[in-house]
C-alpha cells in the first residue's frame, strides 16, 4: 500500500516528522517497507509553453521549439515525439540543476545541437526523477500557469510511504484506513472524508439481480447520464493516484481508482449503452468465454463469480471487468457498480487466471460490507464535479441473511492483565478500544461487550482484542516478564528403538542416507505400487512431481539411476520418511505412515585389494534387514514369507511379517522394471514400517542352565514348495517347552530325491534349566515333531 504523506496529513496531522511517523506505524504492526521522495532534487525547472515546433534543418528526429516562460521566449532543440505547439511542459532553463540516475547532478547550459543553438531543455518524467517514463516530455494541464516553479505547481516536496500489510489488515488498504490507524497511535484528530448525498436529477435506473447471493450479498448501482469523458482529470487527483502507484487513464476510471485508494472500496464503471437487460451477479458457466479489459481472453470455470447481463459475462467479479462493456472515449452514459463480495468466493480466483489486481487484493482480504453506498455517493460527487452529467437514484439489492453480522466480543479485564503481564488501567482499555472505532459496553465489574466495526474482519475473539490493546499501547512499552511454567518430562519408553539408532546401524553397514521428494511422477508411482491410487496434487510444481508417493522406492531408484549415469556402480542408500496412503475419498482419512526404505546394487564389498568383486545378492540384503529387526530384541517375532509385489522379482520377493502382521517387503527389482529405468546390474529393495520395527522389549535376565544340551538331527523329505520357516514353527509348537533352537544346516535336491521334492536337515536342541533331560523325553519330543510335520506337510524321514 503506497500513499502520499501529504495526502495522509490532509486527514490526520500528528506533530511528528516523517521518520517518527514511519517508525510508529511499523511498531504498530504495519511494516513500512520504504520511504522515498516523490521527486529527486532539482531546481530551475518551470512550467513552459511550446509556442511553435518546427523540423530541425539538420536532423530528422529533432525539432526546434519556441518556448515561453510567460515573459520571454527561448529557442530549445527537442527530440521528444510529443513536442508540439500549445503543449505545456516542464522547461529546465539555462542554469537549472537536474538529477542523474547515479545520484549526481548536472547543470543545464546553453548548447548547440547540429549547428542550432538551444537555450534550455524540455524534460521527461524520468529526467526529473518523477518516474521511469521516457516516452516523451511531460504533458501538463492546459491551465498550468506558465512560468510557475514546477516543484511548487506539482507540490513535489512530498514523501511516498510504502506499507507492507499483513493479510488480516485489509482495513488499512486505503488512505482513510491508514489515517484512522495513525490517529489512534498518536491520539490525533482525524478528518474523515465527508460524503455528499447527491439528489437524483433523473429517475433512470438499471435492473439488478442477485443469483449467487452467498457470494455477492450486496450490489449497489447508479445510472449517470450525459457524462463528458473528454474532461481532464484534475491535477490533484492525478498526482495522488500517481503517488499511490496508479496511472491516470481517463476521468471515469480515475475516479473509481481514487475512491478505491481513498475509502478502500473497489468500484467499476460500465458504458450504459453496452449493457443489455439487467445486471446479474451469478456463477460462470464452465468454459464461458470473456475478454478482459487488458485484452486477455479467458475461459471461465464454474466456481468463478461473474457480473453479467443478458448477453453474457461482463467481468470477473472482484477481479477485472470485461473489454466489451468498458468505458471508452465515446461513452456518454455510465453505470457505476459498488458491491460486497464474500472474501472466500474471491480468494484465489485472480491467481487461477494469472491475474492480480488492486480490486482482487482487497476483496479476497475483506472489504467493509457497509461501505458500498458511501463509496457510490463519493464517486457520484466526483464524477459530477469533473465530468458533469445527471445522476439517477442509488439502487441497492442485498441478501441480509448472507451479509456479515456485527460481532459482539466479550473482553475480560483479568484476561488482559494475564496475557499482557501487567495491570492495564480500565480507562486506558476503554480509551484504546473507543479510538479503534469500537463500541464499548460494560458487562459486569470485570468485563466489557465490544461491538466490532464492520471494517475489522480480523477481530472475532477475545485474544484479538487483547492483541489490539498491546499493539496500540506499544509492544516496546509492555513489561518484560520471564515466563514461568511447569515442564514435566515426557516418559521415555526404554524398550523403543530410536530413529537415530536405526540410521547408525545402516550407516555402519555402508549405507548413505538420502532425502528425496514426497511428490513423484504419476507414471513412475504406478510402476512401484499397483495396490494404492496415489493422491494427485491440485497444483503440481512440475509433471514429475504430480502425485504423493505411496512408497519411498521411486525416489531412491531415481537416485540410483542418477548415480549410475555418473559412473557410480556400488550404491547403498536408505531413507526414512513418510508415505501417503489414501483411505477413501476424504483427504482427512489419508494415512501418513513413517517408513525406512533402502536400495542396494553393485559389489558386495567396497573396492580394495583384499575385497571380493562378487555382486551383492538377496541374502546379503536380507542379513542387513535382519540386523535392523534384531535391534528391538525381538528377532524371533519376525518372519520372511515368499510373496508378490509389482516392483519385485517373482522369485526373489519376501513379505516381512511381525507376529503374522505384514510390515514390509524385501526383494530384487523386477527385471522388466529395471530395464525400463535403464538400470544396470541387480537392484535390491526393502521397505519397513518404522512403527513395527522400533517397538521392542526390555531384556530380562534368566539364569543360564548348568546342564548339558541334547541335540537330534532330522533329515526330512518334503515338497520343494515347503518353506523352512513353516517347518520351524511347527517343530517349535510340538517339541515341548524345553526346545531351545531349530537350525537348518543342509538343503539337498538331486540323486536319490524324487523330482519336485527336497531334503532339509534340521538340528533340534533341548536343554532343561535344572536337570539333564533323559533319552525317553528327547525321543518322545522327536516323535511328536515328526508326527506333526508328517501330518501337516507330508514330511518323511530320509533313509
Amino acid at each position: 500500500m503506497k500513499f502520499s504523506e501529504q495526502w495522509l496529513r490532509e486527514l490526520v496531522n500528528p506533530a511528528v516528522d516523517t521518520a517518527e511517523l514511519a517508525h510508529q506505524v511499523t511498531m504498530a504492526g504495519l511494516e513500512v517497507d520504504e520511504v522515498e521522495a516523490v521527486a529527486k532534487d532539482f531546481s530551475g525547472v518551470i512550467v513552459g509553453e511550446i509556442l511553435t515546433a518546427e523540423q530541425h534543418p539538420n536532423a530528422d528526429k529533432l525539432q526546434v521549439c519556441k518556448v515561453s516562460n510567460g515573459s520571454e521566449e527561448f529557442q530549445v532543440v527537442c527530440g521528444a515525439p510529443n513536442a508540439r505547439a500549445g503543449l505545456k511542459t516542464a522547461f529546465a532553463t539555462v542554469g537549472a540543476v537536474l538529477p542523474t540516475p547515479d545520484g549526481d547532478a548536472f547543470k543545464i547550459k546553453k548548447a548547440k545541437l547540429r549547428q542550432v543553438e538551444s537555450f534550455g531543455m524540455l524534460c521527461a518524467e524520468d529526467e526529473l526523477g518523477l518516474s521511469e517514463d521516457h516516452g516523451g516530455i511531460m504533458e501538463l494541464a492546459a491551465d498550468a500557469p506558465v512560468g510557475a516553479d514546477l516543484r511548487e505547481y506539482l507540490n513535489l516536496d512530498d514523501m511516498i510511504i510504502d506499507v507492507d500489510l499483513t493479510p488480516n489488515r485489509a482495513d488499512c488498504l486505503s488512505i482513510s484506513g491508514i489515517a484512522r490507524e495513525v490517529g489512534v497511535l498518536f491520539k490525533a484528530p482525524v478528518t474523515y472524508v465527508e460524503t455528499k448525498v447527491t439528489e437524483p436529477a433523473i429517475a433512470d435506473t438499471f435492473p439488478i439481480a442477485l443469483e449467487a447471493t452467498q457470494q455477492c450479498p450486496r450490489f449497489v448501482g447508479r445510472v449517470i447520464r450525459n457524462v463528458n469523458v473528454q474532461a481532464q482529470t484534475p491535477l490533484w487527483m492525478v498526482e495522488k493516484l500517481r503517488r499511490a502507484g496508479v496511472r491516470s487513464i481517463d476521468p471515469v476510471v480515475d475516479i473509481t481508482n481514487y475512491v478505491l485508494q481513498e475509502l478502500g472500496q473497489p468500484m467499476h464503471a460500465y458504458d450504459l449503452n453496452k449493457l443489455s437487460g439487467s445486471i446479474i451477479a451469478r456463477m460462470a458457466e464452465q468454459d464461458e468465454k470473456l475478454t478482459l479489459l487488458d485484452g486477455q481472453e479467458v475461459s471461465l470455470n464454474d466456481d468463478t463469480l461473474v457480473i453479467a447481463d443478458q448477453n453474457g459475462a461482463l467481468g470477473i467479479a472482484g477481479v477485472m471487468g470485461g473489454e466489451a462493456s468498458g468505458v471508452t472515449a465515446e461513452t456518454k452514459h455510465v453505470f457505476f457498480e459498488a458491491a460486497f463480495f464474500n472474501p472466500i468466493s474471491i480468494a484465489g480466483r485472480a491467481r487461477s487466471y494469472g491475474l492480480h489486481t488492486d480490486a482482487s487484493h482487497r476483496f479476497e482480504r475483506g472489504v467493509d460490507w457497509q461501505l458500498q453506498v458511501k463509496a457510490m455517493e463519493r464517486a457520484t460527487e466526483l464524477l459530477l464535479d469533473i465530468c458533469g452529467g445527471e445522476a439517477g437514484p442509488v439502487t441497492e439489492v442485498a441478501s441480509e441473511d448472507n451479509l456479515p453480522k456485527v460481532e459482539k466480543v466479550r473482553l475480560r479485564h483479568a484476561k488482559v492483565n494475564s496475557y499482557l503481564s501487567f495491570d492495564m488501567p480500565v480507562a486506558e482499555i476503554e480509551e484504546i478500544l473507543t479510538r479503534l472505532g469500537m463500541t464499548v459496553t460494560k458487562d459486569g465489574d470485570d468485563a466489557w461487550l465490544i461491538d466490532v466495526p464492520s471494517y475489522r474482519f480480523d477481530i472475532s475473539i477475545e485474544v484479538d482484542l487483547i492483541e489490539e490493546l498491546a499493539r496500540v499501547y506499544g509492544y516496546n512499552n509492555l513489561p518484560v516478564r520471564v515466563p514461568k511454567a511447569s515442564l514435566p518430562f515426557k516418559a521415555d519408553v526404554e524398550a523403543n528403538i530410536g530413529l537415530g539408532h536405526i540410521r547408525r546401524t545402516l550407516i555402519a553397514q555402508g549405507y548413505q542416507e538420502a532425502i528425496t521428494y514426497s511428490f513423484i511422477e504419476a507414471g513412475l508411482q504406478e510402476k512401484f505400487d499397483d495396490q494404492n491410487k496415489a493422491v494427485a496434487l491440485a497444483n503440481p510444481i512440475t509433471a514429475e512431481m504430480a502425485v504423493m508417493r505411496t512408497t519411498v522406492w521411486p525416489g531412491l531408484v531415481k537416485a540410483v539411476q542418477y548415480n549410475q549415469n555418473r559412473q557410480q556402480s556400488r550404491i547403498r542408500l536408505f531413507e526414512t520418511g513418510q508415505r501417503f496412503l489414501p483411505r477413501g475419498e476424504n483427504m482427512a482419512d489419508m494415512l501418513q505412515e513413517n517408513v525406512v526404505a533402502g536400495v542396494v546394487t553393485g559389489s558386495r564389498d567396497p573396492e580394495g585389494w583384499t575385497a571380493s568383486n562378487e555382486s551383492v545378492d538377496f541374502f546379503d540384503v536380507k542379513a542387513e534387514v535382519e540386523s535392523l529387526l534384531a535391534l528391538a530384541g525381538s528377532a524371533e517375532e519376525f518372519t520372511f514369507v515368499s510373496g508378490r509385489h509389482v516392483a519385485l522379482h517373482p522369485g526373489q520377493t519376501a513379505v516381512i511379517k511381525r507376529n503374522g502382521e505384514e510390515i514390509g517387503y524385501l526383494g530384487a527389482m523386477h527385471p522388466s522394471l529395471a530395464k525400463d529405468l535403464s538400470l544396470s546390474g541387480a537392484v535390491y529393495l526393502f521397505e519397513l514400517k518404522l512403527e513395527a520395527i522400533t517397538a521392542g522389549r526390555l531384556p530380562r535376565y534368566s539364569e543360564l542352565s548348568k546342564f548339558p544340551e541334547s541335540r537330534r538331527d532330522l533329515a526330512l523329505i518334503v515338497d520343494e514348495q515347503v518353506a523352512f520357516e513353516d517347518l520351524r514353527q511347527s517343530a517349535a509348537e510340538n517339541a515341548g517347552e524345553f526346545l531351545q533352537n531349530v537350525t537348518l544346516f543342509d538343503v539337498y535336491q538331486g540323486q536319490g530325491i524324487e523330482v519336485g521334492r527336497k531334503s532339509l536337515a534340521l538340528g533340534l536342541t533341548w536343554q532343561h534349566p535344572s536337570r539333564t533331560l533323559n533319552d525317553d523325553e528327547i525321543n518322545g519330543a522327536v516323535d511328536s515333531v515328526i508326527t506333526a510335520l508328517n501330518t501337516k506337510f507330508g514330511a518323511s524321514l530320509r533313509e
